[in-house]
């Protein structure tokens, strides 16, 4: 058995719940029975009460609006992953926690992925803005407010990651794509 035959599963399993055919629950089940198959035996039942497998044709889903929910079903331990990278940095792991993030989880999850590489970007641009504004009257004012709304908006991404939505912070400098 190949990745190829799974992919074909996962995608005529993927195209049964868009069309309805699938609760919830069947397609998360029948997803992580694809993803744990080892034989061609294993693949066979997943789709049977299906329609004959026929190949799906790929069609690029266009990007997603910000504030709109991811495509796939999204685990738990997804939105755990994206939660943890804008609460860390709310622990005192300013630019590790999310670095932390990206690394392990963000591998195997775009979605977590997505919210850890936001939230480094916003860091790593708060430290930056941190540094320099002392050098300015005005900057050394301004940053007890920058600190307080870099609070605010890690508990504004944490929500909106659990709420399975995108989320991009003002005013960053994204150095990390």
């Amino acid at each position: 058995m190949t990745d190829h035959d799974r992919d074909q599963v996962v995608e005529h399993v993927t195209a049964a719940y868009a069309e309805g055919r699938l609760s919830k629950d069947e397609f998360d089940e029948r997803l992580h029975l694809a993803m744990t198959a080892r034989t061609h035996a294993d693949l066979a039942p997943i789709v049977r009460d299906l329609h004959p497998m026929r190949p799906v044709p790929h069609v690029p889903q266009p990007p997603l609006a910000m504030g709109a929910p991811y495509a796939p079903a999204l685990t738990g331990s997804d939105r755990l992953g994206a939660v943890a990278a804008h609460v860390l940095p709310l622990c005192g792991l300013s630019i590790i926690g999310p670095l932390i993030m990206l690394l392990t989880a963000g591998r195997t999850s775009p979605y977590v992925r997505h919210h850890a590489v936001e939230s480094l970007n916003f860091h790593l641009t708060l430290l930056g803005a941190t540094i320099a504004l002392p050098f300015t009257i005005i900057g050394v004012a301004l940053i007890p407010f920058l600190w307080i709304a870099a609070f605010v908006l890690g508990i504004v991404g944490a929500a909106a990651a659990l709420g399975e939505g995108r989320f991009r912070y003002p005013l960053t400098i994204r150095l990390v794509k």
